[in-house]
């Protein structure tokens, strides 16, 4: 019997802008197949790439490999928290949000090789009204910015920025209360972020100090947003820089409560999951193991 690792790909045949490439042939050309063995599976249906992970933890794999964009990446994921099989990830999305944060290379080939030469850690996860998230959750405007994301043919950084820059001057913030390190705010809210990871994806950075390893939520507030905040806020995500204090400001903590007048959208992991008007977002401190390069 092998005494090699396990691995499974699990892949989503429709995820993100790559969607062409024959994955499965790459994994038997440049996968070093003296020190891993492995299977691949395919999804079928929202949620199965979790049941796939789930089920590779329990018979004991050693790595699980979400091959697609932040969508099956948060799927797969879900799978692993709290098991001891290290979640790995070939990019293949549009953002790839939490592939960046971990510096893993976003050409397929070289994230193939990656898997045997690697090293496993430990990141921290979020969870928003016990929905995980692993690189940020939202309310308010960049929700509303996933839901329109979602069904726009055209993907990355270039349409991202131009849908903000189109649909900022529409949307209208909404008063909330918010209960953090024991206090509570009441406040405008355009945009109320909360950031597991540094960023977004495509390398937009909505929490630039975040760090995935220390045990606390980084929240952006943004109260009120008009055109001019918005380009300001545009280069600070792009340069990496904290936006001016009159456009956001940044907190850090293990919890945050929301409660809103109105329903608001929320997204996690730029995933556009709905509204409600109450919300509950927790951070679980080294919940995921993940295969980084060494």
């Amino acid at each position: 019997m092998s005494t090699r690792p396990r691995v499974r790909f699990i892949i989503n045949p429709v995820s993100g802008t790559r969607s062409k490439v024959d994955v499965a042939a790459r994994i038997k050309l440049y996968l070093d197949h003296g020190k891993l063995d492995h299977d691949i599976v395919y999804t079928d249906y929202a949620g199965h790439a979790t049941e796939l992970a789930a089920a590779a933890a329990a018979a004991n794999y050693s790595i699980v490999v979400a091959v697609g964009g932040d969508g099956t990446v948060n799927e797969v994921a879900r799978g692993l928290r709290h098991t001891d099989t290290a979640l790995a990830i070939l990019p293949k999305g549009s953002g790839n949000g939490l592939a960046r944060h971990l510096h893993i290379p976003l050409q397929l080939n070289s994230a193939i090789k990656m898997l045997s030469t690697g090293k496993i850690t430990r990141i921290d996860s979020g969870t928003i009204n016990d929905m995980p998230f692993f690189t940020t959750a939202g309310i308010g405007f960049d929700a509303y910015i996933s839901s329109v994301f979602a069904g726009n043919k055209r993907r990355g950084l270039k349409t991202y920025v131009e849908l903000v820059l189109k649909e900022v001057r529409a949307y209208k913030h909404l008063p909330v209360k918010v209960w953090l390190n024991e206090k509570e705010l009441q406040t405008d809210c355009f945009v109320l972020a909360f950031a597991n990871a540094a960023q977004y994806g495509n390398n937009a950075y909505i929490a630039p100090l975040a760090d995935i390893q220390d045990g606390l939520l980084d929240v952006c507030l943004i109260r009120q947003l008009d055109f001019v905040k918005a380009l300001n806020l545009s280069y600070c995500m792009l340069t990496r820089q904290l936006a001016n204090p009159h456009s956001a400001e940044y907190f850090k903590t293990t919890e945050v409560r929301v409660e809103t007048e109105v329903p608001m959208m929320f997204h996690v992991d730029g995933e556009f999951k709905g509204k409600e008007n109450q919300f509950e977002v927790k951070i679980n401190p080294l919940s995921l193991k993940v295969l980084i390069p060494a």
